[in-house]
């Protein structure tokens, strides 16, 4: 069996190395202070920040529904650990033949949907290849490669026309969803997956409530219920803490932490992530469509500023993060220089620029102020236009109507969005798209590895964008509380280990 280890491999990033009073490090996990039995029809309460604006896994983008959803309500074939690992899911064990162009699958016996419908091999086959023959549905490219989906009994068989060695990592995601063929559910209200977890009531604009799926197929889920509760200032946050009415805050402030220890029994935990803060420069038009501009911007910035800034994390000069394969360091590309940033700009023909960012409201002022006073150094005059998400997504990265922009990114391996010139980065390289091609069809990990670190470089150099840091997940978690997630490096919480116990 071919498992891609090096493309799988466990979180490179050393988070002791930050300088973060009061938090833990921690590469599994949340802690607990607990020493009475866990309680199994406890219910569990998570701060998230943004809420998805619907919750149709097929279509809609975003890691709000990823991190809710995905192993938790739905499943495919395979999954993901927190390290990265590949690991079986609806597929007890698969093989991949020596020529890597067939992937077989074992199906799990006795797997039923939440509505009480038993799991089918057709029903596997009906939503992969639906997927792959849906563009609208997303990450339905991931399974270009794939020629033919069959089944044989609970064998479940995809052929590949061409090796690719991103296609099991790509089942771990939405691509490798499987749901019920012809189910009449509605996708934007509700949910019928087979998780540990079923989908019990999406209040809008406050609250996701699961609970305990007793008819699931595996390990049953160590708490009754979990309510997702969507908290977006962190001082709020804080609040709902400190009064009990929250077990766990994610995306926390780590600027909080004296804050938040001081209201209870809380521990910080500071995990590893591979969520990267993407500038994005449209460059479709003047002057963003001269690379000295864009290096201009991206020497202009103090990355170590901003880190110091929002409390956590670590720079990142280039597309891949550091738990990612292909990572290199690339801190030589754009060294913090404003005076090299003004040369860059006058050379360019470039005076009294103006420019546009626009960001989601609910990312706060610290990045855009930085961002501020570091252009306004350069003779940059930035204005920032913070709106609502829905707006964001329409604007920004489904009609490209931006200057500058950023946002998270927090999937891990999605080197594959500056190998599209189709995506909202407008980053458009044939160099890169054919390194990134070769990475796929290379059988060698090693070479695989090689070739992104490569590509990366040239969208580096070519200042595609800026990476202004790679943020460090940090947690809040309460005492009594064991199994939480805490490394961000998957863009979705694995909640069927979490536990509450009293004392």
């Amino acid at each position: 069996m071919l498992r891609r280890t090096a493309l799988a491999a466990t979180a490179l990033f050393a988070a002791s190395a930050l300088v973060l009073a009061g938090c833990t490090a921690s590469t599994g996990p949340g802690p607990t202070g607990a020493t009475g039995e866990p309680d199994a029809d406890a219910s569990v309460a998570i701060r998230l920040v943004l809420e998805p604006g619907n919750l149709d896994i097929r279509q809609t983008t975003g890691a709000a529904l990823d991190q809710v959803l995905i192993d938790n309500v739905y499943q495919g074939l395979v999954s993901r650990t927190t390290d990265q690992e590949i690991v079986p899911a609806l597929a007890s064990d698969w093989e991949v033949s020596d020529d890597g162009l067939t992937y077989t699958f074992t199906l799990e016996e006795g797997v039923t949907f939440h509505d009480g419908q038993e799991l089918t091999p057709q029903d596997v086959v009906w939503s992969l290849q639906t997927r792959k023959d849906t563009p609208e549905w997303a990450d339905s490219a991931r399974l270009a490669n794939v020629s033919s989906i069959t089944a044989d009994g609970q064998t479940v068989t995809l052929t590949l026309a061409q090796p690719d060695s991103s296609l099991l990592w790509n089942l771990t995601g939405r691509a490798g969803i499987i749901l019920k063929e012809g189910d009449t559910v509605d996708y934007q209200t509700a949910a019928n997956g087979t998780g540990p977890f079923v989908l019990e009531e999406w209040q809008q604009g406050a609250s996701i409530t699961l609970t305990r799926n007793d008819a699931y197929w595996g390990d049953a889920a160590g708490v009754g219920e979990v309510v997702f509760q969507y908290i977006a200032e962190d001082q709020a946050a804080v609040n709902a803490a400190a009064a009990g009415e929250v077990d766990v805050l994610t995306g926390f402030d780590p600027n909080l932490t004296e804050q938040i220890e001081q209201s209870g029994d809380w521990t910080v935990v500071l995990g590893t992530a591979t969520d990267k803060s993407v500038l994005a420069m449209n460059s479709t038009a003047a002057p963003l469509d001269d690379q000295r501009v864009r290096q201009a911007i991206r020497q202009a910035i103090d990355h170590d500023a901003i880190v110091e800034a929002v409390g956590a994390g670590q720079t990142l000069y280039g597309p891949i993060p550091e738990p990612d394969p292909g990572y290199e360091d690339l801190s030589d590309t754009a060294p913090y220089d404003p005076e090299a940033a003004r040369a860059l700009l006058e050379e360019a023909g470039v005076e009294d620029l103006e420019l546009t960012l626009t960001i989601p409201a609910d990312y706060g002022t610290t990045i855009p102020q930085i961002l501020v006073s570091d252009f306004n150094e350069v003779g940059i005059t930035l204005e920032v236009d913070a709106v609502d998400f829905g707006v964001w997504v329409n604007d920004v990265y489904t009609n490209k109507d931006y200057e500058l922009s950023y946002v998270n990114h927090a999937e891990a391996r999605d080197f594959e969005n500056w190998a599209n010139p189709d995506y909202y980065f407008t980053y458009d390289n044939p160099e890169v798209q054919d390194l990134y091609e070769q990475s796929l069809r290379a059988t060698d990990e090693a070479e695989a590895d090689a070739l992104l670190a490569e590509a990366a470089r040239i969208v580096a150099e070519d200042a595609a964008a800026d990476w202004l840091f790679n943020w460090a997940g940090v947690s809040a978690v309460a005492a009594g509380i064991n199994g939480m997630p805490v490394d961000s490096v998957n863009a979705r919480l694995n909640l069927a280990e979490l536990t509450k116990s009293d004392g």
